[in-house]
């Protein structure tokens, strides 16, 4: 491996098993460096994450989940349909970023998300009862999709059984952004991304006739006789990014967490007998296995970055998940450790005022689904007849398949 830049790769299998050995090396090495199989200025450490995030000047977030690659002709035909531009809370920058988060502040409001814990629990639980006396399950498809997929329905205000839908078209959405799939599957996926915005324009005009308590409705524009400040454009995008915000980082929380959980027995143990370790157990997942793996930004202006010189107009990608193991941020980086007494300084929901507007929603749902998979199930753990699976994707780091088993009672006796 002697030029590090070439050999870094997120969906190449050994840096989906395990990617941190290499991250380390370009820590030491190569802390921002060019990846020319990307096209990206690569930023590894901590503190200079931490500096491209607070400089919203020179780094921009607008565009930042748009495909770098030019879209295929028959592509190309198929997204004429849609918006021009894909304009989200994630992908602005202020002033726009501050009149789109002031609409989110009121709707995923501390109150509004404590009232959530009874529904998270009972859909936990309900979850759980589908495979309770099966002994075994994949944890991920059975359970850390379906979670925070039925919540953030419910908040939304849609049916629950359009989750799985929504879940493909959003699938969709992720699969455009890195333009390197087949055409035909590519062509398929933007027919799912025009249908996802077209499902939640219907959605936002429903509510303009029929006002809920849902955060849909407080997406609906001024315009459209609602109360955001938003256009009818950027209240659709917006909508599709909160059901793919809403469940894609509570999924890899929960997968990754229990994955580190299984290797690491002790600690386990530790949380199963005292659940009031989770919330800083939590923390220590986020910081050791980032649900998402970093984010994008656009370079505004020639920039000095750790020796070298970010070109203007290129794109840089800041690795949450190297930064988190960053020695001269974290003692023992890659050592689990639930009692981690600075774990929250993980960098997985971003920093500045980027920072995940979802977190405290994603927190307890890790919690709540943690608390009744270790109360429920006894002796869980990893199954030895099947391995995991990690996403083969670029920016999320997670499990497509986690296989559990527990230990089920027999027939008329106690569980």
């Amino acid at each position: 491996m002697n030029d590090l830049s070439a050999h870094f790769n997120p969906m190449a299998p050994d840096q989906l098993a395990n990617p941190y050995p290499l991250y380390a090396r370009l820590r030491r090495e190569r802390p921002v460096f060019y990846s020319p199989t990307f096209d990206l200025w690569v930023v590894t450490r901590y503190a200079d994450i931490s500096e491209v995030e607070k400089d919203t000047a020179r780094f921009s977030s607008v565009g930042a989940l748009d495909a770098r690659a030019e879209p295929h002709p028959e592509v190309r035909a198929v997204l004429a349909q849609a918006y021009p531009r894909f304009l989200s809370l994630v992908q602005s920058d202020l002033p726009d970023h501050t009149r789109v988060r002031a609409v989110f502040g009121k709707a995923l409001s501390a109150q509004r998300i404590a009232a959530m814990e009874s529904t998270i629990r009972a859909t936990a639980d309900a979850l759980i009862d589908g495979f309770l006396r099966e002994g075994k399950a994949d944890l991920i498809q059975q359970f850390a999709y379906a979670l925070p997929g039925f919540i953030i329905c419910d908040l939304l205000g849609v049916p629950r059984s359009d989750m799985e839908q929504l879940k493909r078209w959003s699938d969709d959405k992720t699969l455009l952004m890195s333009a390197t799939a087949p055409i035909e599957q590519q062509v398929q996926s933007a027919h799912g991304f025009i249908a996802m915005e077209r499902y939640f324009q219907e959605q936002l005009h429903e509510r303009r006739r029929h006002p809920r308590e849902d955060l849909l409705t407080l997406l609906v524009p001024q315009s459209l006789g609602g109360t955001a400040p938003l256009s009818e454009q950027e209240a659709v995008c917006n909508a599709m990014d909160l059901f793919a915000a809403g469940h894609e980082t509570t999924t890899g929380l929960i997968g990754n967490g229990m994955w580190l959980l299984f290797n690491a027995p002790e600690q386990l143990e530790a949380v199963r007998k005292d659940p009031s370790l989770l919330p800083n157990a939590l923390e220590e997942v986020l910081r050791m296995e980032s649900p998402i793996r970093g984010f994008f930004r656009t370079v505004m202006a020639d920039t000095p970055l750790s020796g070298v010189t970010l070109p203007k107009g290129s794109r840089a990608f800041i690795l949450y998940a190297s930064g988190n193991r960053d020695e001269t941020q974290f003692t023992e980086p890659d050592r689990f450790d639930i009692h981690r007494a600075d774990a929250k300084k993980h960098l997985a929901f971003g920093k500045g005022i980027h920072f995940c507007v979802g977190a405290p929603l994603a927190k307890l749902e890790g919690r709540i689904a943690f608390e009744q998979l270790l109360r429920r199930l006894p002796g869980l753990r990893l199954r030895t007849d099947e391995a995991p699976v990690f996403r083969p994707y670029f920016m999320l780091r997670g499990f497509e398949h986690l296989p559990i088993a527990w230990d089920v009672s027999p027939p008329g006796g106690g569980t």
